[in-house]
């Protein structure tokens, strides 16, 4: 069973077959998000002394849901601007 973790920045890709427009996206870097909202979720000291391994699923899950909309947030911003 391979142990992967989302690490490092969110990269910017695109195929032939796909029609999103990836380019106009902001990037982000993904751990940095994480920790944001393992801060904000008051899940950071729990990080800090067990590792990423030690979260339940609900809490990685928040996790995944709080980094989600902050991406959104960012994204619409964005759009907003140009």
């Amino acid at each position: 069973m391979s142990n992967s973790h989302c690490t490092g920045t969110l990269k910017k890709t695109s195929t032939a077959t796909s029609t999103h427009d990836v380019t106009s996206e902001p990037v982000f870097d993904l751990a940095s998000l994480k920790t944001e909202a393992a801060v904000a979720l008051g899940l950071w000291d729990k990080v800090r002394r067990e590792g990423w391994g030690a979260l339940t699923a609900a809490e990685s899950g928040s996790i995944g849901g709080y980094v989600s909309r902050m991406r959104l947030m960012a994204k619409r911003q964005a759009e907003l601007s140009n």
